[in-house]
């Protein structure tokens, strides 16, 4: 069962990732665009704020898979150079310290999401967008980010009681 879990987990991440990167290509969409809607001499309303919406949304999507494939910068330097014992302690240590700051950081995205949908709240570039919309990706960024540093906590945990 837990082997079920952990693949459903690791394609969770994997989709995350996809998304991220299409978020990403919009990114380069909406840049190249404005750029040639000066060249041609048009204007379109709201290409830059809709470049940084998706901006955000990639960076938070992409964070749960960077971190399953090992992409973030790790302590792994730091963590080579202790005695086997001691760094099986530091390794839980930061894994649990990391569990801790991106779960609040979800329950602070959620919380600020929430709020934003309750009162309404719009955007104050051109576009006028409900402020809700692209802060949803930046919260279910995050907590699937949050899942992602939990479920490796319980991995290295698990892992502690099979050797």
């Amino acid at each position: 069962m837990l082997c079920k879990i952990d693949n459903y987990l690791k394609t969770v991440y994997r989709f995350s990732g996809y998304i991220a990167a299409f978020f990403l290509i919009l990114v380069a969409t909406f840049i190249l665009t404005g750029i040639a809607s000066r060249i041609f001499g048009f204007y379109i309303r709201g290409l830059a704020e809709y470049s940084g919406y998706s901006m955000a949304a990639s960076s938070f999507l992409a964070l749960a898979y960077t971190f399953g494939e090992k992409g973030h910068i790790r302590i792994t330097l730091f963590l080579e150079r202790s005695k086997k014992n001691i760094r099986r302690i530091l390794e839980l240590w930061c894994l649990f310290v990391a569990t801790f700051f991106s779960g609040y950081l979800s329950y602070y995205f959620i919380k600020m999401l929430i709020i934003s949908i309750k009162f309404g709240e719009r955007s104050e570039g051109a576009d006028e967008i409900l402020i809700w919309i692209p802060q949803l990706s930046v919260a279910i960024g995050s907590t699937i980010f949050f899942i992602c540093v939990f479920h490796n906590f319980i991995l290295s945990i698990l892992k502690k009681n099979e050797t």
